[in-house]
């Protein structure tokens, strides 16, 4: 199971613990989701999202007990870097449906996981998928369907996804930013951007290392 489609609940966005975790493979076996119980209260946002209250959680593990099986290579998810970070950062490569969404599909209004299952399958279909979202394994579940589709489509575009490290590859690329998302010059592209402000961004200690790539003209 060395890549894994991968999806959390948690208490909310800052110094988040996870109450629910959830994968599978990438072929779609092997189904895992076990909830936890922070140490910490769920924020009203987080709760008003995922439904899981307290009381849920009595019986369940301590959230510091969770951990990714051994031989993950690969994390899988629609903004894998907020999962990936809550459960520590650990030492594997993360492929983001979301950047790839949006890389594929700049023109459309949305790009949640759910928004992009409206955009591709059809609706009547993707109602029923997505009346399940915000459960750990019913999000991992679209995600790996929703991946499914973005490879296709990058096939189609003759961009290389044949393999696990050519999706990801394509996923790096997909995350490095063409327009600032930020700041006095929000909208511009970032190609554009005047040479002191790129320095100043580079000198800043917190900066995203993928708008770093950007600024020093990758992509």
């Amino acid at each position: 199971m060395s890549v894994i489609v991968f999806d959390t609940e948690t208490t909310g966005i800052k110094d988040a613990e996870i109450v629910e975790a959830a994968w599978i493979d990438i072929h779609g076996n092997n189904p895992y989701c076990e909830r936890f119980k922070p140490s910490k209260p769920i924020e009203l946002g987080a709760m008003a999202t995922h439904h899981i209250i307290l009381s849920d959680l009595e019986d369940c593990r301590p959230s510091a007990e969770f951990k990714l099986p051994e031989d993950v290579t690969y994390l899988i998810g629609h903004n894998i870097d907020f999962d990936w970070k809550v459960i520590g950062s650990p030492d594997v490569k993360r492929i983001c449906t979301l950047a790839l969404s949006r890389y594929l599909y700049p023109e459309i209004d949305s790009h949640k996981q759910s928004a992009m299952m409206y955009h591709l399958f059809p609706h009547e279909d993707a109602r029923i998928s997505c009346r399940e979202a915000h459960s750990a394994l019913s999000d991992v579940r679209m995600c790996l369907s929703l991946l499914n589709l973005l490879v296709a489509e990058l096939k189609k575009r003759n961009i290389p996804a044949s393999t696990v490290a050519e999706i990801w590859q394509a996923s790096e690329i997909a995350r490095i930013p063409t327009v600032m998302a930020f700041g006095k010059h929000k909208g511009m592209a970032i190609k554009d951007l005047p040479g002191d402000y790129k320095l100043w961004l580079l000198k800043q200690a917190d900066l995203d290392p993928y708008l770093e790539i950007a600024l020093r003209g990758g992509r």
